[in-house]
């Protein structure tokens, strides 16, 4: 199951990187931030109708749930204006090994302290390892 998973999240990786490379040209027509909301609208949209269709009725609100835990609603768009911003510049590559390191980083130091109600997974020599790999390769793509 863990190998399905694994793959699972390789393929929404590569998805990203479609999208950072859609997102780069689509900002540079209609703007950065037009850009942004045609992503998320569309996100949405789509969202709405697959929960119309297979979420259950009876779920607990969303507005029941603790502040914070809706967060993610103003990092996603922060997230995809860096993209529309960054990826015509920088380029795909480069913008998403810079977004892996930040993403590796933080998720270590999440596991770590076991934030955000997750199970702790201790820092290790591995994962630290880890972390200078993809700061190498962002140094070795940034210089070529």
């Amino acid at each position: 199951m863990q190998f399905l998973l694994i793959l699972l999240v390789i393929a929404g990786g590569m998805g990203l990187s479609v999208e950072a490379g859609l997102l780069g040209p689509l900002g540079g027509e209609v703007g950065d931030l037009w850009a942004t909301f045609s992503i998320f609208g569309v996100g949405a949209a789509l969202t709405f109708l697959l929960m119309l269709f297979f979420s259950p009725r009876n779920s607990p609100s969303f507005f029941a749930q603790p502040g914070w835990q809706l967060l993610g609603g103003v990092l996603g768009p922060v997230y995809v204006v860096i993209l529309t911003v960054a990826t015509p510049a920088i380029g795909v590559a480069l913008t998403m090994i810079g977004i892996l390191a930040g993403q590796v980083f933080k998720s270590l130091i999440i596991d770590h302290f076991g934030l955000l109600g997750t199970p702790h997974h201790k820092i290790d020599a591995r994962r630290i390892l880890a972390l200078v790999f993809i700061i190498a390769a962002l140094a070795l793509v940034a210089q070529g």
